[in-house]
């Protein structure tokens, strides 16, 4: 058998946790598995590498960041294989060259195209455990790059669909999915398996257990996912395309602080006029996520929506700019706002849910700024400051639906 298993910088934050990971890698090697691990950075390192580059410079090009950024997951696979040669068994270290990893040309957020696995498959015959860098590749110039925070798990599922393994492992510091961040609702409940559909929207709506990324190729390849602790050995949660359990009114409640909105104001109301505004962000590659506009009057609009809030700078200068081009009178912002979503697969059949949503908020005395649906999730823009409020608040409103 092949797993792939993927480790949090936080599993192998110092000594103590690379041995401990170590032997959990080991728990199948010993069973005669061929094993392949993907390791994130020690702990807090790429948070230092970020601020080390603040320090030379206050606007560093994304090709030296991810030259920079890269060098975290370089450390942590290299000292994991010590660990376990010092423990006796045979491991090897390869970074995205080694295994060429091979990548968009994107900087800072570049997307896996193809992997080439023959340097693996051959160090997997000679009984080697294979160490491989997370959240890196390497583009058509052969410069590195990188994934985007949390690009690790998608390079686990990405090995594990190029290798047709038989399991991927993601190992992270709770012990599976739950309803919603366990740190922040202390009647979050465990689920023992949930479906990439209704994974992928919490993913993408601010549940940090795993990469969307990640979810999105392990759906397009099949490969089943296995969410569990690195500190215990408790039975995690099972991704996977179908569950055999039915489908529960709601999965689970999420919420994304990295949220900014924009409204461009007095925008003119023809045809048109949206495709040049969102093209112009697409084109940067800037996501746009919840669209509102306004009907209609003396001729003009106002259309607001969500960016990254890492990208709202970027966002409202190519705005500016481009305020003649679109006929708007002006932009407003806003990047003291989060976004909070339920999500489930039950939801398209069940009437109501929106309703028990908004009565819940209501209930906590919450003011919601936007909204958006789709067939398995509703998201309310709100003010941070009333997050973790909010997600208590609806939480503990569906806590008979889960």
């Amino acid at each position: 058998m092949l797993i792939v298993k993927k480790f949090g910088g936080s599993s192998v934050a110092n000594k103590e946790r690379v041995y401990n990971v170590a032997e959990r890698i080991l728990e199948d090697y010993k069973k005669g598995h061929k094993v392949v691990v993907v390791l994130s950075a020690q702990g807090d390192t790429t948070d230092e590498l970020v601020a080390k580059a603040k320090e030379i410079s206050s606007n560093p090009s994304r090709r030296e960041m991810d030259m920079l950024l890269t060098t975290g997951e370089q450390q942590s696979v290299a000292l994991m294989a010590m660990a376990l040669e010092n423990l006796g068994y045979p491991a090897v270290s390869l970074n995205a060259f080694q295994v060429a990893m091979r990548t968009t040309s994107v900087y800072s957020n570049a997307r896996l195209k193809r992997i080439d696995a023959e340097r693996i498959d051959a160090e997997l015959e000679r009984r080697n455990i294979v160490l491989v860098t997370g959240f890196q590749g390497i583009n058509k110039y052969d410069d590195i790059t990188t994934l985007g925070r949390g690009g690790s798990d998608t390079t686990a599922v990405a090995l594990a669909a190029a290798l047709n393994a038989d399991r991927c492992e993601i190992f992270t510091d709770v012990d599976g999915v739950y309803t919603a961040d366990p740190r922040v609702v202390k009647d979050a409940k465990k689920m023992d398996e949930i479906t990439y559909d209704e994974m992928l929207e919490l993913a993408s709506l601010g549940a940090k257990v795993l990469h969307n990324r990640s979810v999105e190729l392990a759906k397009k390849y099949g490969v089943e996912l296995v969410v569990r602790s690195s500190l215990t050995q408790a039975e995690g949660t099972i991704v996977r395309e179908e569950c055999k359990v039915e489908k529960m009114l709601v999965s689970g409640v999420a919420a994304d602080k990295n949220v900014a909105r924009i409204a461009v104001i007095g925008i003119k109301d023809e045809p048109g006029k949206a495709f040049e505004l969102f093209s112009l962000l697409g084109k940067h590659n800037i996501n746009v996520d919840i669209i509102l506009q306004s009907i209609g009057r003396k001729g003009t609009k106002d259309i607001s929506f969500t960016v990254p809030r890492d990208a709202l700078e970027e966002a409202k200068r190519l705005l500016e700019e481009n305020l003649g081009k679109l006929a708007a009178q002006r932009l407003e912002h806003d990047d003291h706002v989060s976004k909070v979503s339920v999500v489930g697969a039950g939801m398209a059949s069940n009437p109501g849910v929106a309703a028990l949503m908004f009565e819940s908020l209501y209930d906590a005395d919450i003011n919601i700024k936007m909204i958006s649906t789709s067939e398995i999730k509703i998201s309310v823009l709100i003010d941070e400051r009333d997050t973790e409020r909010a997600l208590n608040a609806i939480h503990e409103g569906f806590k008979d639906r889960f």
